[in-house]
């Protein structure tokens, strides 16, 4: 097998779309395609199952990318250890992330990432998470973990970690928010709404209220997920926010999630960083950890 081609079938099995992984790694849709039916001839087995509009792993795609990411972590550590020595590395990474993401996504990764390079020193900075591109672009950050916008600029590299679902929350205290969730049929334009200002979040939230012709009755536009599910647990609103903030949030058990039709579009949370610094060792030695299996 090629290496390359592994390279370009984890991404892909990570984006799930032709054009992303093919802009991202920095080559064209026929040649990402040749690469994928190397390796289906290689195994013998079809990997993806495609269409017009998406791209799923089959058992036998998914159990490759396992195989694959473990295969090409092991073999870029070995290339470190026999040119310099993992001691070797050191210096100073800035990197930004949401207050949820340092809970449920960070920790592994810094927790490897330091016992591999203890030398090498991370600035964290926790904020809004609509901010992190700009930061990026503005070189504020090395490194950020973040949501991938729907229109991802073309300086900024993306890798994706998880795939979180967006959901409507709502207050599990009794109030007038609660009354008005009571009412059949639910009148989604009285119910005040919670959303971030800015972002992917805000995107998806907009994306669904226009496709159901709904004129949202905002309440308060704020900065970062966590003041968004502290103001709905005071029954300020109903919030739009990714589900894993309340399985990590301290007032978690102060809201409950809202079924809604269709359901909010998901969002690829991930590490952005510049493309021209996809070539510096210590960008790469975080990166090669932030894929390995937890």
């Amino acid at each position: 097998m090629d290496f390359r081609h592994l390279e370009l079938f984890i991404h892909l099995s990570q984006s799930l779309h032709f054009g992303h992984t093919a802009d991202a790694m920095a080559v064209s849709p026929s040649t990402l395609s040749r690469a994928i039916q190397r390796l289906e001839q290689d195994t013998g087995c079809e990997l993806l199952v495609r269409d017009n509009r998406s791209v799923t792993l089959t058992p036998a795609g998914a159990r490759l990318q396992q195989f694959a990411q473990g295969w090409l972590a092991d073999w870029q550590h070995l290339k470190q250890e026999l040119k310099h020595g993992d001691d070797s590395l050191q210096g100073r990474l800035r990197v930004f992330c949401s207050v949820t993401a340092s809970y449920f996504l960070l920790p592994g990764i810094l927790e490897r990432f330091r016992s591999r390079y203890p030398r090498l020193e991370i600035r964290l900075e926790t904020g809004d998470p609509a901010l992190a591109i700009d930061k990026i672009l503005d070189d504020e950050t090395e490194l950020a973990i973040a949501a991938r916008p729907d229109a991802l600029p073309a300086k900024v590299h993306f890798v994706n970690l998880q795939t979180v679902p967006m959901v409507f929350i709502a207050p599990t205290s009794p109030g007038p928010v609660s009354e008005l969730l009571e009412q059949r049929p639910l009148d989604w334009q009285r119910l005040p709404v919670i959303v971030s200002e800015q972002g992917v979040a805000r995107k998806r939230a907009n994306q669904w209220f226009k496709a159901k012709g709904i004129n949202p009755n905002i309440y308060a536009e704020v900065a970062g997920n966590e003041a968004i599910i502290g103001m709905v647990a005071l029954g300020f609103g109903i919030g739009v926010v990714p589900r894993v903030v309340i399985d990590h949030s301290p007032m978690g058990d102060k809201v409950r999630v809202l079924s809604a039709s269709p359901a909010l579009k998901s969002i690829e949370v991930g590490v952005c960083l510049l493309k021209k610094r996809l070539d510096d060792p210590l960008i790469r030695a975080f990166q090669q950890t932030a894929l390995e299996p937890s």
